[in-house]
């Protein structure tokens, strides 16, 4: 009986390694190439339980973890696989890669540096095993430049035949902004295998980021990837996000063939519930995430609270789009928040008094953690135009001038923005500073000049000391010599008028008073108070008896905005988080 039991035992122990091994360690990276991390977590757990020494099938489980976002199960397992056999390059390398997710350069560069010198630079599955993280767009800690030294090193040794060597090395060079030398890598590794869909769409995604005057080159290598392994899902998904906004019904047929080739994802239902937002159906969007949450049980996407938030925002119900912010905010990991997330719930915030400092915190956040100019200006100028809209100038101007701090290369209308709002807000010194940065980069434009001396005016009320008039005077000597006086009809009348009140009152030169007052009238003959200051100058000698001021102030009128730049990017929509 116990000889039976010895023979059942020793068969099933065959039984479960055959089982094991009818999958290969290239079946496990054929799923991480397609993407499919749960198929080849999968794959790779089941090859390191019958084989616990074997460092490849460790190292691969770890990356599949790391598609997962399960950084700390990478970690926990290198540092296992590590305990017991601390010289593995591979894993060596693999804990280097999670290191670089956590921000620890300089221990994931003594980490790569100890793979590579144990392998004595001999192993391409090392050197690209290093290479990868450090050129992967999505690793912000990652040195491209390392990477490009590493992974041509791997394409030099003998034997060499990998395809995703050269992709990578294309990473490297794209992360760096060298497009020539990236698109030569992509195709070195179609030469070894022109059915390789990852180096045609890498190809295609270079171009995209060329912006949309490339768009009909990067939608073919788009297509062209489909057409050479019409599986391979990454595409798929790219096509998903960039139909998004502008056509819904193309979105959604590509977010089918997307999860269609993908496996089980519990982010598939927020992806369908982001669909029927941009679709602009606001509450059907909030009862399928509800729906989906239900039936998520203990494993909710949490971006899912989030489409929530926005489309409650929507609907303008902000009780409840406070209330899922906040619930996303306790749900999402911390390095998942992005910064539109933490904008959109400022502006939220912004409409229950007394959240106005905490808006103002969560904006701050929101342009620390982007690191894209744009976004950050975008953010700024959300709340800045809140504070508009409530006529709290102070404020507005405020969030405004932060803007010309972050943007590079400000426009006329960044300047208008914070110089006019702190001027609204009787600020006037801060005005003035801002206009000075508007004439400086305009110098030939009367606008800056005038606004100069409006914030003079501001601060010197009575005209006194004189503030304001030479500024007036630059704006006029600008003004004159302008082809066509209608677009700046405000500001010369304006600026003719105090001069003519300034030499009336203070100076006491009615001649002077006069000529500024036929100036104002030759720009516009028609205006009725400009012939009542000329009528009362004309009569009236400043110097035969006390000093009466003209009835009007100088341009009362609201001064003509610059013409403004293209409407500003909307905030994150749900697909982004």
């Amino acid at each position: 009986m116990t000889k039976m039991k010895s023979i059942v035992m020793v068969m099933v122990t065959v039984l479960f390694a055959g089982a094991a091994m009818a999958q290969s360690i290239d079946d496990g990276k054929r799923f991480l190439y397609y993407e499919r991390y749960k198929s080849a977590k999968d794959v790779f757990q089941k090859l390191s339980a019958a084989n616990a020494n074997d460092e490849t099938a460790a190292y691969y489980l770890g990356q599949a973890m790391i598609g997962l976002e399960d950084v700390a199960g990478a970690k926990a397992l290198y540092q296992q696989k590590l305990a017991a056999t601390p010289n593995s390059p591979l894993l060596l390398a693999g804990m280097g890669n999670v290191e670089l997710l956590e921000g620890k350069t300089a221990d994931a560069k003594n980490r790569f540096e100890t793979a590579i010198s144990l392998s004595g630079g001999k192993r391409i599955d090392v050197l690209n095993a290093v290479g990868a993280p450090n050129s992967d767009p999505e690793i912000k800690n990652g040195d491209a430049a390392y990477a490009i030294d590493k992974l041509k090193q791997a394409t030099t040794l003998k034997g060499f035949k990998d395809p995703e060597v050269w992709a990578n090395l294309g990473d490297a060079y794209r992360k760096i902004g060298d497009g020539g030398n990236a698109v030569q890598a992509y195709q070195a590794a179609l030469d070894i295998n022109p059915k390789y869909a990852r180096a045609i769409y890498r190809t295609g995604r270079l171009y995209q980021s060329q912006g949309v005057a490339q768009e009909a080159l990067y939608t073919k290598y788009f297509n062209d990837a489909i057409a050479a392994d019409a599986n391979y899902a990454p595409v798929y998904k790219t096509l998903f996000n960039y139909y998004y906004e502008t056509n819904v019904s193309k979105s959604a047929e590509y977010l089918d063939k997307w999860l269609a080739a993908s496996d089980d994802d519990p982010k598939a239902c927020y992806f369908r519930t982001s669909l029927i937002y941009a679709q602009g159906k606001f509450a059907d969007a909030i009862a399928k995430a509800n729906e989906c949450i239900s039936a998520g049980g203990t494993n909710v996407y949490p971006n899912l609270y989030g489409v929530k938030a926005l489309a409650y925002n929507r609907l303008g119900d902000s009780i409840n789009a406070k209330a899922s912010y906040e619930e996303y905010f306790t749900k999402q990991a911390p390095d998942k928040i992005v910064g539109g997330d933490y904008s959109s719930y400022a502006l939220v915030l912004l409409k229950f008094p007394g959240n106005e400092a905490q808006a103002a915190g969560y904006i701050e956040k929101a342009v620390a953690l982007d690191s894209i100019e744009a976004n950050k200006v975008n953010y700024l100028k959300l709340l800045a135009n809140a504070y508009r809209a409530q006529k709290n100038f102070g404020e507005s101007a405020k969030w405004f001038n932060q803007v010309l701090s972050v943007k590079k290369n400000y426009s006329n209308v960044d300047l208008y923005n914070a110089g006019y709002d702190y001027f609204r807000a009787g600020k006037f010194d801060s005005s003035v500073a801002v206009f000075n940065k508007y004439t400086a980069k305009y110098p030939d434009e009367i606008f800056g000049y005038y606004m100069i001396a409006k914030a003079n005016t501001g601060i010197d009320s009575t005209m006194t000391t004189g503030l304001a008039a030479s500024s007036y005077l630059k704006a006029i000597e600008i003004g004159e010599k302008a082809a066509d006086k209608s677009k700046i009809k405000d500001q010369l009348v304006g600026a003719y008028t105090f001069m003519m009140q300034y030499s009336y009152n203070i100076k006491r030169d009615q001649k002077a008073a006069i000529e500024y007052a036929d100036k104002a009238l030759a720009v516009d003959p028609t205006d009725a108070q400009s012939i009542k200051n000329k009528e009362f100058v004309t009569a009236n000698d400043p110097n035969a008896k006390p000093a009466t001021k003209p009835t009007t102030k100088p341009a009362t009128t609201k001064p003509a905005t610059p013409a403004k730049p293209a409407t500003p990017a909307k905030p994150a929509t749900p697909k982004k988080k």
